[in-house]
């Protein structure tokens, strides 16, 4: 970490946490975000999984992937293989997954041994050239993933590759607001610049991760230059979720407020 760093404040998830701000070096984050999957990431962080894209936005009501049977797809950040599951007990043709963590896929393949399924999978960052194939799949989804990537653009223009043509990318992330906002004395209140995307390291649960809080714009922007035509975008939260949440939870009265969650879903050209 440079010694130069200088500590400010970030959010991750619904809490506030000091971080320390750190330069762009694609190995070092590589290397401390897998070391994080590896250990911590689960106790920490928890696994997010279909149906669920997020805090608050569910598959079923959104009805994103529609029909998969005889479809192939592939995971971006299969964790712990929930996801793949969803899929594959609705037919899909084929299944394919890749994470960053060999603990990770580890962890997906006896999961999928277990409910009687099997997929591909791939330990690689997402960035880089791993032997997927291009102009294969019919859907490329990641849910809470890709916002770990070191490069977007890069990444999006990988993901239009593996896609044939007219496939579809489906993916959910943290929504850039929530990461801006805590509460404090019953008040939401600005504690980081939307628009700063500086990278940064902070410390849970004993490990190290390092991310960067892009901008919704970020995002669009990367996908319009990887040929991808938004087709939907959810940002609102299912108040039928939010009332299961109770009505003492913090986190769901700040999701009746402003969104915790995105998802996005484009098509191929």
């Amino acid at each position: 970490m440079d010694k130069n760093s200088v500590s400010r404040t970030n959010v991750i998830g619904g809490s506030e946490v000091v971080a320390i701000s750190v330069e762009l070096d694609k190995g070092v984050i590589h290397e401390t975000n897998s070391l994080f999957w590896d250990t911590k990431g689960n106790e920490v962080l928890g696994a997010t999984s279909l149906p669920h894209y997020g805090a608050f936005v569910s598959e079923e009501n959104c009805k994103l992937f529609g029909d998969v049977s005889g479809k192939k797809l592939l995971e971006i950040g299969c964790g712990s293989g929930h996801s793949l599951q969803y899929l594959g007990e609705r037919r899909a043709s084929e299944l394919w997954g890749m994470d960053i963590s060999e603990n990770q896929i580890e962890k997906t393949k006896q999961h999928l041994t277990e409910c009687g399924l099997s997929a591909k999978l791939i330990c690689s960052p997402m960035e880089e050239e791993c032997g997927i194939p291009e102009n294969y799949f019919d859907f490329v989804y990641s849910v809470y993933a890709i916002g770990w990537t070191t490069d977007l653009e890069g990444t999006f223009r990988r993901i239009a590759a593996y896609l044939k043509k007219d496939g579809a990318f489906i993916f959910s992330w943290s929504h850039p607001i929530h990461k801006c906002v805590v509460e404090e004395k019953d008040t939401f209140v600005f504690k980081k610049c939307y628009f700063d995307e500086s990278w940064y390291s902070t410390s849970l649960g004993g490990s190290t991760l390092t991310l960067s809080d892009r901008t919704l714009s970020t995002y669009v922007n990367a996908l319009a230059k990887a040929g991808f035509l938004i087709e939907h975008m959810i940002e609102q939260s299912d108040e039928e979720i939010i009332q299961s949440w109770g009505n003492s939870s913090k986190f769901a009265k700040k999701a009746k407020m402003l969104p915790v969650t995105f998802v996005i879903k484009a098509r191929k050209l």
